[in-house]
């Protein structure tokens, strides 16, 4: 269910495994990559470090958040660790479900939780030099949507 990796995964195995119960009717997956512009600055690469026990059992508390609030079928947080470059995949999310509504809404929620609530310190590497990434509000903001809920 959680898994914190240096090596990359394999997109298509996930949603075969989150798709293979015949009461499944929706299955929504999630896939962050390095993109090459942040903040306006030309980005050459990401560097990911996490406190291992920590982050999984940060990402295990926000699974069971989701499982507990729509009725899942199946959950799959891959999050990236390490150095990668441009174009490289981060983050996977994935959520099964009997109908869509729960498994949108499911892998959203997993997803805003993961940005402000799991331990990663992310630092870019740009034209200008290597930077420390901070919390956005926008991040924060979406997570207090689903407070409000």
């Amino acid at each position: 269910m959680i898994q914190v990796q240096t090596h990359d995964f394999d997109m298509a195995a996930e949603y075969a495994t989150l798709s293979e119960s015949h009461q499944t009717g929706a299955v929504v997956v999630f896939v962050g990559k390095v993109r090459e512009m942040n903040n306006n600055t030309q980005v050459q690469g990401l560097t990911l470090e996490h406190y291992p026990h920590m982050t999984e059992k940060a990402l295990l508390s926000i699974v069971e958040q989701a499982n507990a609030r729509w009725p899942l079928l199946g959950t799959k947080v891959i999050h990236r660790v390490g150095e990668l470059a441009l174009g490289e995949q981060i983050v996977l999310v994935g959520v099964a479900s009997q109908h869509r509504e729960a498994a949108f809404a499911a892998c959203q929620f997993i997803m805003d939780y993961l940005k402000t609530q799991a331990p990663f310190w992310k630092k870019e590497q740009t034209s200008a030099g290597s930077y420390w990434l901070s919390a956005k509000d926008s991040d924060q903001q979406a997570v207090d949507k689903w407070q409000q809920d």
